[in-house]
């Protein structure tokens, strides 16, 4: 049986069953393949307690913990509105293609709604393809405002600290 729920940061458990799969993620290849730093893997659950626009949300198949999906609340600045990106999207691997993460994203969805969110947003490796097929047959598409001014590019600048 699936089930669904919002994480409770402050819950070890729920804290560690989150950690473990993004630690997972992190070691696949699309996730950079490389191992989460010991640091993140202790702080990040009390982080994101004192983030107050974060939210993540675990799937479990028989109580256990097989995906996980990390959002934060933004804003658009066009249409006045809060917004909801999703920044990781997780499924334990002997648990893909079985409709998890449709199931997540329907889920988070209806949370962003509940929120008055007016979209949600997401980004995506070019050479992801599950996960893009994933994202697209959920509905997303690539961002644009003028189609002559093509699609948005998700670009970065790395603070060095």
């Amino acid at each position: 049986m699936l089930e669904i729920k919002e994480v409770d940061y402050s819950n070890p458990e729920q804290a560690q069953e989150m950690m473990d799969l993004l630690c997972e993620y992190a070691l696949d290849p699309m996730g950079g393949a490389t191992e989460l730093a010991s640091q993140t893997q202790n702080d990040l659950p009390k982080a994101l307690a004192a983030l107050p626009n974060a939210y993540s949300f675990m799937a479990y198949v028989d109580s256990k913990p097989v995906g996980l999906i990390n959002t934060f609340e933004g804003f658009s600045t066009f249409k006045c509105k809060p917004l909801l990106n999703i920044h990781d999207v997780v499924v334990s691997k002997k648990y893909r293609g079985q409709g998890i993460s449709q199931a997540m994203l329907k889920t988070v969805e209806a949370f962003a709604k509940q929120k008055g969110c007016i979209k949600l947003t997401l980004e995506v490796l070019e050479g992801n393809l599950p996960a893009q097929d994933s994202y697209l047959k959920y509905g997303f598409s690539g961002y644009e405002l003028d189609p002559k001014m093509g699609k948005a590019l998700f670009w970065e600048k790395r603070i060095d600290l």
